[in-house]
């Protein structure tokens, strides 16, 4: 359920025009840009943009780096992207840290569908000229490598049956290769990059019924269990997950923009409502509430109007 709200007179033509405006003269007016763009729906930024680009021969992305800047610009940017397109852009920016978190690419990986996967690997081949597997295997080493790559390049299943026999079978597996003396990463990247979701909860369900604890319990420290950590948080509860980036983004000493951007702006038209209630039940403070203590200026404007705080 989306927080956007549908306006109930639209025109793409109007507000392309009232962009253009907000851009001209002495300095941007950052706040008619944010008033548009804020709440106008996926379908609704795709006209919009069609018709900036008809009518002035320039494109919107473009008008909005040169106008814009900072956290603003990004988040404002990667809003107005297709979410494909935006979800290839997220994955690129992570590979070219040079201190990668390969969050965003495990969202990617294992919490989009099977059909969006496969139209951000679409968007990124066009984008970059290369596939997102191809630069994966390029940035990465390893046990890391492998497990990134697997889960990229996975199309799973997507329904919610599951085999209670094999979900047994690789618990035990899974026990063994993680806890067990004679550690096999082989095994586990398998089964971890081409069971489904339904499937791997019902595997990690019998794990905690058999063991006592959730899989993710007492793993060994490094950089590759951090990253498998994160592929079996995503896969085990989205939604759970999420409230916890968002808590490490606005808890920080320093708060984290780039986490709290990719958040709101990928699931603001998706299940942004259903995190909000969890942050709030595990936090005792509202997302609105925490971003408006920590932040100030445009971009807070532009969250909160994504969170849909302008309208309370």
């Amino acid at each position: 359920m989306t927080t956007i709200i549908w306006p109930k007179q639209f025109s793409p033509v109007e507000d392309a025009e009232n962009i253009k405006k907000a851009c001209q003269g002495w300095g941007t007016d950052e706040k008619a840009i944010i008033s548009i763009l804020g709440h106008r729906n996926l379908f609704q930024r795709k006209l919009v943009r069609l018709a900036f680009q008809e009518i002035y021969h320039q494109d919107l992305l473009q008008q909005l780096k040169c106008e814009l800047s900072g956290n603003l610009e990004r988040a404002i940017s990667l809003w107005t992207l297709d979410p494909a397109d935006r979800d290839a852009v997220l994955a690129n920016e992570t590979l070219q840290k040079s201190d990668p978190d390969y969050r965003v690419i495990i969202e990617i990986a294992c919490i989009r569908s099977p059909e969006d996967l496969l139209a951000v690997k679409r968007a990124y081949k066009f984008r970059y000229k290369h596939s997102l597997e191809e630069d994966l295997a390029s940035f990465t080493t390893a046990d890391i490598r492998k497990l990134l790559v697997g889960v990229t390049s996975a199309y799973r299943y997507d329904g919610d049956e599951f085999d209670e026999t094999v979900a047994q079978s690789e618990a035990s597996t899974l026990h063994q290769e993680i806890h067990g003396k004679a550690f096999n990463n082989e095994e586990v990247i398998r089964i971890l990059s081409t069971r489904s979701q339904a499937q791997l909860n019902a595997t990690f369900n019998i794990y905690k019924d058999i063991y006592g604890h959730s899989i993710t319990k007492g793993f060994p420290g490094g950089d590759y269990f951090s990253t498998l950590r994160t592929v079996i948080r995503c896969i085990r509860d989205p939604k759970k997950y999420f409230a916890k980036v968002l808590r490490s983004a606005i808890n920080l000493e320093e708060t984290n923009e780039d986490a709290l951007s990719s958040v709101i702006v990928t699931r603001a038209e998706k299940d942004l409502k259903d995190i909000k209630e969890l942050y709030l039940k595990r936090n005792n403070i509202s997302v609105d509430e925490a971003v408006a203590r920590e932040w100030s200026g445009d971009y807070k404007t532009f969250i909160l109007a994504l969170l849909g705080a302008d309208q309370n």
